[in-house]
């Protein structure tokens, strides 16, 4: 038996896909997995730190992390329209967003990174849980927030207003869609390892679509606040056939992004390749 500690998020993509695995749904091939729920910006800070073996990690921190994680085909959260949103409640023109400060839920989200794309002379950011942006725009302790995960359901509801799809802004600059957050494994671990983990993930997402009740659950129990409609519409719009696996066209989105931050000088070159082999 293998032991392995698994950080992930308590969203509902995430709980749906990851339901299976946890819960001994399907073959884990000798696997164990040691459970870490927290949200992407810290699982992100753990990967920096090393702690955990298998990871869902944003893309942005990725790019960082190349040359101690490798990125697996299955698990990703890659698609069209699925992207960030900026939002304020009122208008706001580029020179006032860039003059303004700007809630973000993380520096190593993949969410900072393409408002930076998007934005970068805006240099006022300031870092908080990705659920408490909404409420600081609506303060004004901030002016405009990068908005993730459930909250593009609900903004408006609140009479928050969005000045720019940060995905659309990318799948129009690009032509593919936008990687928005993975799940890798440490580099230290066995190959043959490695390609178990991978084909355990698969078995759970394949698992989650197959049956699509049996996370209902696990997903309410970690999603109290939102209602049933908006759970499904947050699996609806981060689960698809690249969580499945990456295919080439996910590699290839992937790979731009990486190639992107390099240019930007927002990453360093690594000497590792990101997919597994």
């Amino acid at each position: 038996m293998t032991t392995l500690s698994l950080g992930f998020s308590p969203c509902p993509n995430d709980a749906f896909i990851f339901d299976a695995m946890i819960h001994n749904k399907i073959d884990l091939e000798g696997v164990q997995f040691n459970i870490y729920m927290e949200d992407v910006e810290t699982l992100n800070q753990r990967a920096f730190r090393h702690e955990l073996d298998v990871t869902k990690i944003s893309y942005h921190a990725l790019g960082h992390l190349i040359d101690q994680y490798v990125l697996l085909d299955a698990g990703s959260a890659l698609g069209n329209n699925c992207g960030p949103l900026l939002i304020a409640k009122e208008k706001m023109n580029k020179t006032a967003v860039n003059q303004s400060t700007v809630a973000i839920p993380g520096k190593y989200t993949t969410a900072n990174f393409l408002f930076s794309l998007a934005y970068p002379k805006a240099i006022h950011k300031k870092e908080m849980v990705f659920n408490q942006i909404e409420e600081s725009v609506l303060n004004d302790t901030v002016k405009s927030g990068v908005i993730i995960h459930e909250n593009r359901f609900t903004y408006q509801d609140k009479g928050l207003m969005k000045l720019i799809d940060l995905g659309e802004y990318w799948e129009t600059k690009t032509g593919f869609p936008i990687p928005l957050g993975g799940i890798a494994a440490k580099r230290t671990l066995a190959i043959e390892t490695i390609h178990k983990i991978n084909r355990i993930m698969r078995r759970s997402v394949e698992y989650a679509f197959a049956h699509p009740d049996a996370s209902k659950a696990f997903v309410k129990e970690h999603a109290q606040e939102m209602n049933d409609a908006v759970i499904q519409q947050h699996i609806n719009l981060y689960v698809n056939k690249y969580t499945i696996d990456l295919g080439e066209k996910g590699r290839a989105a992937v790979s731009l992004l990486m190639q992107t931050a390099i240019k930007k000088r927002i990453i360093s070159s690594p000497t590792s390749t990101i997919f597994i082999n």
